[in-house]
């Protein structure tokens, strides 16, 4: 059997499988050093052990054989730079067709502009005088009699040949009835009447002397069609006068109105234009969008909207109580530095908050403004910078859910989610959901289909029984709370989060022993949590002397599931020697053994 810092052999003898773990007296990021050499060889000597051992085994290698590809989903979304230098050409690209379509909408004060309808009536004026224009082009048209004038004059010469001839005469006749029946139609109504009086008088002179009707006719019609060109030239040039002014009036108060300077519009308190900031909002816009430019500004011109009407400006200012402290929280960091949020759906089991937050309509909407004022306060405190963390792990706790048959819960819910899709594009980086029962596994295979796959990608599930090792892989144990497996608690303690934590996972029918050596007086502290524990605990001091007696800090005992989760102890040291903390694992399962230790110094 393997052992790791054996002992003599007389310690190996107590028990089947022992592993003993000595702690070094360096600082306490080199105890993760032995940790590692500690888990690993426990897992060799548990390959020949009995089925039932192996059957907890083969699920948690299953689990490294598929976390490593959900971390790998995981880095390749991280992996997508907001540094514009490192992004590929197409994605460049993209970004700049972005800024200069939001360049052209400040400029235009597209985001601020009122309401439409304004401009479309000052449209529809010039409109109205161009249908004016033209009304009176027509009929100026329609008052031109120049082009019937020269038949009649042609017709004229005509008559002169008809002197020696009576028979044209006749057909002279209907000829001019034919000059009658054209001029009243192209002539102004006004005029009909004149221009009937004197071709009349042509036609009756005729027979006297041709060519004197035939100077007579020229002199008529000379003297009639000129009167209409006027009476239709001088209101033409009425008509032109009022046109060709407008358009100088419009010319002239176009550069007399003062220049307009663009708008300037804030997302998240970045402005939308202007920085590198700025492209990491519009990055996550994009990305949303897939890249698709115009989807990806009409999203942003949505959003600037909505953050407009919902008033999230003042919604910062505003105070709407703490009964939802407990529901969503933000604790501590994951493994890259992401600021964690937690959503607790179970804490709507209080019959007297699920009233206060779903009965009615006025409630419901407080509590959506209070969630949105929570994560618009959170995302205030990231660094949008290109290489800075602008996203969150979100991590949902199913257990003790109102369940689908909730109606007001899952309406709230999906009024929530919606508008978080709708205006807080890419700023989660994983979806966390713990303590899952299977019919929300069974809902989530039904809405899967309707995912993108880079959504899904984002998302972890996890029973009961794995929910801490899962968070584990994500979060460290000294950041995650002592609720959901972890050691970090809230108000003053002994440790904080900048005290590392040490995992090992001590396998079945099996004792696990820590060695924590100290050299120097002051006072040793430690903390252990066994998850579920159903183990044996016990902890003592051996001096370095070799006739000083062993001290028993902690008599061995059996600490049950129900038991207080995290153990807390100290010693004062006197002299030299080390503390022995041992763990005695006699179940059928494996166990996850979490561990630290700090002495604290007299000026401590």
């Amino acid at each position: 059997m393997a052992e790791e810092h054996e002992k003599p052999a007389a310690s190996a003898v107590e028990a089947p499988c022992e592993v003993v773990v000595v702690e070094s007296e360096a600082p306490p990021a080199e105890k993760s050093v032995t940790e590692k050499e500690a888990v690993p060889e426990p897992e060799k000597a548990e390959k020949p052990a009995e089925e039932v051992v192996e059957e907890p085994e083969k699920p948690a290698k299953a689990e490294e054989e598929v976390d490593p590809k959900i971390v790998a989903q995981s880095v390749s979304f991280k992996e997508e730079s907001y540094v514009v230098g490192e992004l590929p050409e197409p994605q460049k690209k993209a970004l700049e067709e972005l800024k200069q379509l939001i360049q052209e909408a400040l400029n235009k004060h597209e985001f601020t502009a009122p309401p439409t309808p304004p401009p479309v009536k000052e449209e529809e004026k010039p409109a109205v005088e161009e249908e004016k224009k033209e009304e009176k082009k027509e009929e100026e048209k329609a008052a031109e009699p120049e082009a019937p004038a020269p038949v009649c004059e042609a017709e004229a010469p005509k008559t002169e040949e008809a002197k020696t001839e009576e028979a044209p005469k006749t057909e002279e006749a209907p000829e001019a009835s034919k000059c009658e029946e054209v001029k009243p139609e192209e002539e102004v109504k006004e005029e009909k009447t004149v221009v009937v009086t004197e071709v009349v008088e042509t036609v009756t002179k005729i027979d006297d002397d041709g060519a004197k009707t035939v100077e007579a006719i020229e002199e008529t019609i000379v003297a009639a069609v000129p009167t209409p060109a006027a009476a239709t030239e001088e209101p033409a040039k009425e008509a032109e006068a009022p046109t060709a002014e407008e358009p100088k009036t419009e010319a002239e108060e176009a550069p007399a109105a003062p220049p307009v300077e663009p708008e300037e519009v804030y997302v998240f308190g970045i402005p939308i234009l202007g920085d590198e900031r700025s492209d990491v909002i519009l990055l996550k816009f994009l990305r949303a969008r897939d890249y698709k430019v115009k989807d990806a500004f009409a999203m942003i011109k949505n959003t600037v909207k909505w953050r407009k009407e919902f008033g999230i400006d003042a919604l910062l200012e505003e105070e709407l109580g703490s009964h939802w402290e407990k529901v969503v929280f933000t604790h501590g960091v994951d493994k890259e530095g992401h600021s964690v949020c937690y959503n607790v759906f179970g804490e709507f089991q209080n019959k007297e908050l699920y009233q206060n937050t779903f009965t009615d309509e006025e409630k419901r909407s407080k509590f959506i403004k209070w969630r949105i004022q929570f994560l618009e306060k959170s995302i205030r405190k990231f660094d949008f910078n290109p290489t800075g963390i602008s996203t969150i792990v979100q991590v949902n706790d199913i257990k003790n859910s109102p369940g689908l048959f909730k109606r007001e819960h899952n309406q709230v819910t999906n009024q929530a989610l919606q508008l978080l899709q709708d205006n807080y594009p890419e700023f989660v980086a994983k979806q966390v959901f713990i303590n899952v029962p299977w019919w929300y596994l069974a809902f989530n295979r039904m809405i899967s289909p309707f995912l993108t796959q880079r959504t899904k990608s984002k998302f972890v599930f996890a029973g009961q029984s794995k929910s801490a090792e899962t968070l584990f892989k994500y979060i460290a144990p000294e950041h995650v709370p002592v609720q959901y497996g972890g050691l970090s608690k809230e108000g003053e303690c002994e440790f904080t989060t900048a005290d590392p934590v040490t995992e090992v996972t001590v396998k079945p029918a099996c004792k696990h022993t820590i060695e924590i050596p100290v050299s120097e007086s002051g006072v040793l502290v430690w903390e252990v949590r066994v998850l579920a524990w159903d183990v044996s605990y016990g902890a003592e001091f051996v001096p370095s002397a070799e006739d000083a007696y062993t001290i028993i800090l902690q008599k061995t005992r059996k600490v049950a599931p129900s038991d207080e989760p995290v153990i807390s102890n100290s010693f004062k040291i006197g002299e030299p020697g080390k503390v022995v903390l041992t763990i005695d694992n006699q179940s059928s399962k494996k166990k996850k053994l979490l561990y630290r230790s700090k002495t604290k110094t007299s000026s401590d």
